[in-house]
């Protein structure tokens, strides 16, 4: 998975961030994500939001 920031001066779209549903902003600090395997499923994520996933799934594979 390839995790990329995206500056505020980068940031020219609007994008809706899967974490939370809610609007990222142009002018808006935020993260691209792009899994490897399937690089069509690129998304942009709220830092907080994705930090909050990471930390979801870190958890759900920590007990196996």
């Amino acid at each position: 998975m390839t995790v990329t920031p995206v500056q505020p001066y980068q940031a020219r779209k609007e994008y809706i961030c899967p974490g939370c549903d809610n609007t990222i902003p142009p002018g808006t600090f935020h993260l691209v994500v792009v899994p490897e395997e399937a690089p069509d499923l690129r998304r942009h994520w709220h830092h907080g939001c994705w930090h909050k996933e990471q930390r979801r799934l870190h958890g759900r594979n920590a007990g196996n």
